[in-house]
């Protein structure tokens, strides 16, 4: 009998305002979107049943919160099918750009195609539950220097630890997703974490402050003012302090797969978090528009 997949919890449906107003071109750099599968099926190798979330229902958090521009990361659940990313983008007035997945198998054709399209970049993976190696990265990057493209690695802990020379070598722009999952409990003195801000000082590292909601260690029922995963503001300001100008900042809409089973978090409250993180109104501005716009081309 074939174990059914795990299902990945919807968005809020009911995203609010942040307690501070967003400055003009407020950009998220890390959502995704997920169908609807009756439109865009989902890859049969998905390892997740994600209900849909389409980008009707993105734009609609967008409007609620203030954000404007943004970046869609291809989900592993559509695979290399980018229909749904690229059909999202070719409706949105050039307030949308794109990170895809590629393996070997991409032409480069395909590739000249997607960036003609609106895609700006390539993400990896070497993490523990997923498909991922330094191979598929090494053959990648001479390829996306071609482009333009930046390299967008989601990486653990334990794996950016034992590829550090490896990414230390990277030579192009390159995305560290979720500062690098830090462990909270683990303190900023986690070498792991140390090696982020290692990395921060390098002009070809961007770190990006996203996923806090995997990240935390906190309960979001433990919220008594509207503020949740507390425990993750000293990472991030850590990063802020470190590279002010290329820290990026994304909401990873629509969440699924929370620490927290049976809640997701509101995107107006993640905003009201970086407010935490960067309550500097010009460091705000940076992170949402200046240093996004600088790295994927925003006009």
């Amino acid at each position: 009998m074939t174990k059914p997949l795990p299902v990945s919890l919807p968005f809020d449906p009911n995203p609010r305002a942040p307690r501070i107003a967003l400055p003009a071109g407020a950009c998220d750099t890390h959502f995704h979107v997920f169908g609807p599968p009756n439109d865009f099926p989902y890859a049969a190798t998905r390892r997740y049943e994600p209900p849909a979330a389409p980008i009707e229902y993105y734009r609609a958090m967008q409007r609620a919160t203030g954000l404007q521009r943004g970046v869609v990361v291809q989900p592993s659940a559509h695979g290399l099918d980018h229909s749904a990313m690229l059909d999202a983008i070719a409706t949105s007035d050039g307030r949308l750009k794109g990170v895809v997945n590629m393996s070997t198998a991409t032409s480069d054709d395909e590739l000249e195609r997607m960036k003609s399209l609106g895609i700006v970049g390539a993400r990896f993976s070497l993490m523990s539950d997923r498909p991922g190696d330094r191979v598929a990265i090494e053959a990648a990057i001479p390829r996306l220097a071609r482009l333009g493209w930046s390299l967008d690695l989601h990486i653990e802990a334990e794996h950016l630890v034992a590829n550090a020379g490896f990414i230390k070598a990277i030579p192009i722009p390159t995305v560290i997703d979720h500062m690098g999952r830090p462990e909270p409990s683990h303190g900023l003195d986690q070498a792991a974490f140390r090696l982020v801000l290692d990395l921060a000082s390098d002009p070809r590292f961007w770190i990006k402050v996203s996923a806090l909601d995997k990240i935390t260690e906190q309960p979001i029922a433990n919220v008594s003012d509207g503020i949740p995963f507390k425990d993750t503001i000293p990472f991030g300001r850590a990063v802020v302090a470190a590279a002010p100008d290329r820290v990026l900042w994304g909401s990873d809409w629509p969440h699924g797969n929370t620490f927290d089973p049976g809640t997701v978090p509101n995107d107006g409250a993640l905003l009201d978090l970086l407010a935490e993180i960067a309550p500097d109104r010009m460091a705000h501005r940076r992170i949402l528009v200046d240093n996004p716009a600088r790295l994927y081309g925003f006009k």
